[in-house]
């Protein structure tokens, strides 16, 4: 038997190891960059891609924007991307086409508050068609670098593999922030997480739940991570759904008896209801609770702050007709209509102000939820539908924006139509951090797995929604998850997932 001295072995191994990666590079730097059709037929139509990026506003740092053209219908796909200062490039690799990011941002970079042009040609039945050219307009303003989101199936009754994941815009890069298996120690229970939330758009302060198995509300606060326990004997539950205070140490949730309802023959398939909720106020340093709002007549949920931490706004049920008022929510959900309110908020004394009435969408006949205003204190986002708190799952639901500078209560909208889908959910509204980019969850591709969609917002004008850019532009058309409340942040978060499981051995 032959044996290789240790210091030979580092030799061969440092070689192999180089070798590599040298294998690697060049696979990587080996892009294909066809030539455009010789001869074409014009197509006077722009092409049918998915995702649909023709003529929309992007920040100049997200990822390559890669699409295709359907497969059944296309044998081939070549585009051209040209730069305003006249650099062309070709890609196209069967349908599909994908850029190298290296590229990509170089483009970006050279098209600032200027556009790209596009110009695609499809081969069908063995003959090359040109369409018509479009623009990938570059705003000047960047979008915040990460996002995060919970991925999990649309419909379920019982909790299977689920993640909370961070994915950086700027790249395709995704990581793991925490599983629900990883501390799971009786499977005949299971367990749920959700509801992770930052403060400021920064992950040093942040939080997401824990529910049945090792329940409790995981807290980041100041880098140090622990497990708490909210309920009280005088709150109907632990904290649900958060929001963080934009300079204190304190989190606003809503307390929550929540039931889901499955339906057969409604074309909205899932019903999520309260059957009670009240706000409570939650101190990081003290571990206290403070009662906010607790009306036993009626719902209050979706807290959220204004960004100078002096409103606190929410979502409030308004009474139901007199003779339904003591039958079964399971019968009377469909007349549950919410309208959107806000008190004032002492920092010194932890003290709330009265009730105001923002939105009254009871009287149009609509239910208000899930508000956010933007950082500069313009403009508040809501979610709307006929009724209910959770119009992800109600076909009817849209996106609203209105200036905030106007009387209360609100009554002047700023048009969506860019934002909205035609007969499919759209809901869970959010800011960037500079005030220009929306973000939205949407079931507008196949209405029953949700999508994070982005549109820019500038001097009160919104352009055309597009989707979070894949690395394949098959991705989202095979991946069997739904992105769960898609939340921005300016960094990523540091703790590993193993450092957060630590806090349930405790």
């Amino acid at each position: 038997m032959k044996y290789i001295h240790k210091n030979n072995m580092k030799r061969h191994i440092h070689f192999y190891t180089l070798l590599l990666a040298a294998t690697l590079l060049l696979l990587s730097s080996c892009v294909n960059h066809p030539d455009v059709p010789s001869s074409s037929k014009e197509a006077k139509y722009l092409p049918a891609i998915f995702p649909d990026y023709c003529n929309v506003t992007v920040p100049y740092n997200i990822a390559p924007l890669n699409f295709m053209l359907p497969g059944d219908q296309y044998e081939a796909c070549v585009a051209r991307i040209s730069t305003p200062d006249g650099q062309q490039q070709t890609y196209g690799d069967g349908v599909k086409v994908q850029i190298p990011e290296s590229e990509w941002h170089e483009m970006l970079n050279a098209s600032k508050g200027k556009s790209l042009k596009v110009e695609v040609w499809g081969q069908k039945a063995g003959e090359w068609l040109s369409f018509t050219p479009f623009e990938i307009r570059v705003a000047k303003e960047p979008i915040d670098e990460y996002v995060s989101y919970r991925l999990i199936e649309p419909s379920y009754v019982a909790w299977t593999f689920m993640e909370i994941a961070q994915r950086n815009l700027t790249s395709f890069e995704e990581t793991q922030i925490f599983n629900n298996e990883i501390t799971m120690n009786d499977r005949t229970i299971g367990q749920c997480i959700n509801c992770h939330s930052y403060q400021n758009y920064k992950t040093d302060n942040m939080l997401f739940h824990v529910r049945l198995a090792n329940s409790g509300t995981v807290i980041v606060n100041d880098g140090k991570v622990s497990r708490v326990n909210m309920k009280r004997d005088y709150t109907i539950s632990s904290g649900v759904y958060p929001s963080w205070h934009p300079t204190a140490k304190l989190v606003a949730f809503s307390t929550n008896r929540t039931r889901q309802g499955f339906h057969t023959l409604n074309p909205n398939k899932i019903e999520v209801y309260d059957e009670a909720s009240d706000l409570i106020l939650y101190d990081v340093e003290t571990d206290s609770v403070q009662v906010v709002s607790n009306d036993s007549t009626l719902l209050e949920v979706y807290p959220t702050w204004s960004p100078d931490g002096k409103y606190l706004y929410y979502c409030k049920s308004v009474p139901l007709p007199e003779e339904m008022r003591d039958k079964d929510i399971r019968t009377t959900y469909p007349k549950v209509q919410y309208n959107l309110y806000r008190r004032s908020f002492n920092l010194a004394t932890h003290g709330f102000g009265e009730e105001e009435l923002v939105y009254d969408a009871a009287s149009k006949d609509k239910s208000v939820t899930l508000p956010r205003v933007s950082p500069d204190g313009r403009y508040l986002l809501f979610a709307i539908g006929q009724y209910g708190c959770f119009h992800i799952r109600h076909n009817d639901g849209d996106i609203v924006c209105m200036p905030l500078d106007q009387e209360l209560p609100l009554t002047q909208n700023i048009d969506l139509t860019n934002v909205n889908s035609e007969g499919r959910p759209d809901s869970y509204p959010s800011w960037s951090s500079n005030g220009h980019w929306i973000m939205v969850a949407s079931r507008r591709e196949d209405g029953n797995y949700c999508r994070v969609y982005f549109s820019y917002f500038h001097d009160g004008k919104v352009e055309k929604a597009f989707l979070m850019p894949q690395e394949d532009p098959e991705y989202n058309t095979f991946l069997l998850k739904s992105y769960n409340r898609p939340e921005f942040m300016v960094e990523p978060v540091k703790i590993s997932v193993d450092e957060f499981s630590k806090v349930f051995d405790k």
